[in-house]
């Protein structure tokens, strides 16, 4: 990981990824040392797929552990927003073709379009940041350009 990003995540954000690491630390790492042990007294390593298999597993957590501990040791934590223009943790109501939707713009991290919550750096997230209320904006998507009213900021 780069280490000269600056990570940004709201203070919700930083909580899931904490509880990620702890889940990651203190059970399924635990599962999968365990998992690769009883592998290893299978037998022959060379044909055992079970270790191979647990091997892959445990390497993956470890890495997804290092990568979390990077993160939030680099994060720049966004607590507070203001309601007179869009930045990170605002939650925006956009007028889109006749319909009102809710986004929240978070960190790149915490990015989840299921959810409603787009990321910063994302074309739709770039063009929100530092708008007001009454302001449009136009975003190319791979459908066109989408034209977006600003209706509220929370």
């Amino acid at each position: 990981m780069d280490t000269n990003v600056n990570v940004v995540l709201t203070k919700e954000g930083l909580g899931q990824l904490k509880i990620e690491l702890e889940e990651l630390t203190n059970v399924k790492r635990p599962e999968a040392v365990a998992r690769l042990s009883a592998a290893r007294e299978l037998g022959d390593l060379s044909e055992n797929s079970e270790y191979a298999a647990a091997k892959q597993d445990l390497s993956f957590i470890d890495g997804r552990v290092l990568e979390l501990e990077e993160i939030i040791h680099q994060a720049k934590v966004v607590t507070s927003h203001g309601k007179s223009h869009v930045d990170v943790g605002s939650k925006v109501t956009l007028h889109i073709d006749g319909r009102k939707e809710a986004f929240t713009v978070v960190g790149e991290w915490e990015a989840d379009p299921t959810q409603k919550k787009i990321s910063h750096s994302s074309p739709l997230g770039k063009a929100l940041l530092g708008k007001k209320v009454g302001e449009k904006i136009e975003v190319e998507a791979p459908a066109g350009k989408l034209l977006y009213k600003i209706v509220g900021i929370e």
